[in-house]
């Protein structure tokens, strides 16, 4: 190929790489932040536009500051300047600091006293409401978290690059996302290919159009934009068709409620990724996001009252998919059946309490570790029908078969089951696919590619979003999904909901799908079943007394008139269940977040006793007043002997 020899892809990356600043046509900078560390997560943040702060202290742009595992607020303020034009777009550029995956700062933006997006290393722009163009000074709080990795540093600190207002060039901004992808998807077809040549033809002449005369940034770079844009999209356009396989693809943000951080900070990166969600809504009016676990729910509802509202409305206009159906993403191995139940009960009743009648027909459990035989059995006795993971591709020695299939249960029930194909490019693991997307044109290809039964389905799913420790997506991954919406050479990608797709299956193909009789037992992961005892001790015996506390209040309100003591009973089992997510209850999280679980596990004995020792009471009352000893069994089992 002719590009090979004039090296066309590696200029053309280069230049795209030249021009990527422009995209923020003119710059405001941010007054100096004020710095406070906080006590904890927990700890009410000063956001309200009154704060105090001029005894903080100061961090300068391009300098270092914060460290590992801290809680902090920055406060400043931001004024859009008054002779910007009103037709363009301004945002917030927040580039707060950068280091490892899980140890950057992450923080809510609080524009005059109001949660309004988030700011991480993937999120570094925050578009601006019209209100803020009054031409006055609005104040800027940020509630965050410097992170930290488990193997992270502790004296690794935070670099401060300049933050601004910036006004973006729209035209620019559009050419970016549309050569970045051009170029993306031929550099995954072959070079017998006539798209791939077509395509680097087409990124050749358009920027021979654009002026990229020294210095950059001129009135002429920008009036040529438009022109190149169109050159761009016109030859792109006459490069082929695109592949007949079709990619829906699902926007999540897959948060651990604990893992390398503890079940605080998980109530603030609900906040933080919930918010981004809702305003990247307002941009893109295709995009649609599903999301699972209702605690995570619960406590945006609790801390966050305004941003819940938002996703109720979302909810209700079918953007927003509230799926999963269990309270968290529980082990599946090491808790008992009645929790499983448990854990579809809180769920279900959950979300059908604040979002009406939503059809959470999917179990989504991509990331636990192992998969128990009688799942199946309760999934369709929950009222549900589909089950998605991804688990299973990390598997350290085989293979699994399939990816559509029915999963058969111990007692014969069969559940339509998926496993995500999206690679993950984890050497480490020689099958390994992610729930964590990035909606890029390599991991579409490898989505496709990855797949089993090409002879039986061609539409598939990719999960895209930042992930464990929230985030969600970004502006960057819903451009590409627009780019490969029809893209030459590239399969065709478009947004949408996980029962959508199931449906789809279950109304074309699930005659003909293969079954899976067992377990999905996961090859890796294996020191969950002992690590933390003390913690898998602690749920089991929570399970013992929380089954007679419930057995007996039952039987004290029958036979006595007893009070059944439904809040109790309900907040002793929302902390089982929270503490059985496939984090915590399996013992792989960090140390911080053992001790917050056997606090909670004394709030649960603390309230089974009480209920067990108040219903013991109401049944004594009803026995003879000269009766010295009473014995009762709570199990289902018959006898006579005491002890």
């Amino acid at each position: 190929m002719l590009h090979k020899v004039r090296w066309t892809p590696q200029k053309i990356a280069q230049r795209i790489k030249l021009i990527e600043p422009l995209v923020y046509k003119q710059q405001s900078p941010l007054t100096a932040f004020r710095y406070k560390m906080l006590s904890s997560p927990l700890e009410k943040p000063p956001v309200e536009v009154s704060v105090d702060d001029s005894q903080w202290e100061t961090i300068l742009p391009k300098t270092y500051w914060g460290t590992w595992r801290t809680d902090f607020i920055l406060r400043t303020q931001f004024q859009i300047p008054a002779d910007w034009s009103a037709d363009i777009p301004v945002a917030l550029y927040l580039p707060l600091g950068d280091s490892r995956d899980f140890s950057h700062p992450e923080a809510l933006a609080h524009i005059d006293g109001q949660p309004y997006a988030s700011s991480d290393r993937h999120h570094q722009e925050i578009l601006l409401p019209e209100s803020c163009r009054d031409g006055k000074p609005h104040a800027l709080a940020l509630h965050g978290w410097a992170g930290g990795d488990s193997d992270g540093d502790p004296d690794v600190k935070l670099y401060m690059r300049e933050c601004a207002v910036v006004q973006i060039d729209q035209a620019t901004r559009e050419f970016v996302a549309v050569a970045h992808m051009a170029l993306d998807v031929a550099a995954e077809l072959d070079d017998d290919n006539s798209v791939k040549g077509l395509l680097y033809n087409a990124l050749d002449e358009a920027f021979k159009v654009l002026d990229t005369r020294d210095p950059l940034g001129t009135p002429a770079f920008y009036d040529s934009v438009p022109a190149a844009l169109a050159n761009l999209k016109q030859g792109i356009a006459a490069a082929g068709s695109p592949m007949d396989v079709k990619v829906i693809g699902i926007g999540h943000a897959h948060i651990d409620v604990a893992w390398l951080w503890t079940l605080g900070q998980t109530v603030r990166k609900s906040g933080r990724t919930f918010s981004n969600v809702l305003r990247l809504m307002e941009q893109f009016p295709e995009y649609k996001f599903s999301q699972s676990q209702a605690q995570l729910y619960k406590y945006t509802e609790d801390n966050y009252p305004g941003i819940f509202e938002g996703i109720k409305q979302r909810v209700a206009e079918g953007r927003w998919e509230t799926m999963g159906g269990t309270w968290v993403e529980p082990d599946c191995n090491a808790i008992g059946a009645e929790s499983l139940a448990r854990q579809f009960l809180l769920g279900r009743t959950y979300f059908r309490k604040h979002f009406g009648d939503v059809d959470t027909q999917v179990l989504w459990l991509p990331d636990t570790f192992g998969y128990s035989w009688a799942l199946p059995q309760l999934i369709k006795q929950a009222g549900m029908k589909y089950f998605i993971t991804h688990k299973m591709s990390w598997n350290q020695y085989n293979h699994m078969p399939n990816q559509i299939l029915w999963w058969q249960g111990l007692d014969g029930t069969r559940i339509l089951t998926h496993f995500l194909t999206t690679p993950s490019g984890w050497e480490f693991l020689p099958h390994a696919t992610t729930y964590n997307g990035m909606a890029s044109a390599k991991e579409v290809f490898g989505t496709w590619e990855n797949f089993r039964q090409k002879e039986t389905y061609n539409e598939l799913i990719t999960a895209y979003g930042f992930g464990d420790g929230g985030g969600g997506p970004t502006r960057e991954m819903l451009e590409n999904i627009e780019q490969l919406a029809n893209h030459p050479g590239a399969p065709q990608v478009r947004t949408g909901t996980v029962k959508e797709y199931m449906e789809g299956i279950e109304n074309s193909i699930a005659d003909t799908l293969p079954v899976w009789n067992g377990e999905f037992y996961f090859e890796y992961h294996r020191g969950t079943y002992t690590g933390q005892a003390r913690n898998k001790r602690n749920n089991r015996k929570s399970e013992f007394l929380l089954h007679d506390a419930e057995f007996l209040a039952s039987w004290a309100a029958l036979i006595a008139g007893h009070a059944y003591p439904y809040e109790d009973i309900q907040k002793a089992w929302e902390l089982i269940c929270l503490n059985q997510f496939h984090d915590i209850l399996p013992g792989s999280s960090i140390g911080a977040v053992y001790e917050d679980s056997d606090k909670d596990y004394q709030i649960i004995r603390d309230l089974g006793e009480k209920v067990r020792e108040d219903a013991i009471q109401a049944l004594a009352k009803q026995l003879p007043a000269d009766t010295t000893a009473i014995a009762i069994n709570p199990t289902s089992y018959g006898g006579r002997r005491v002890g």
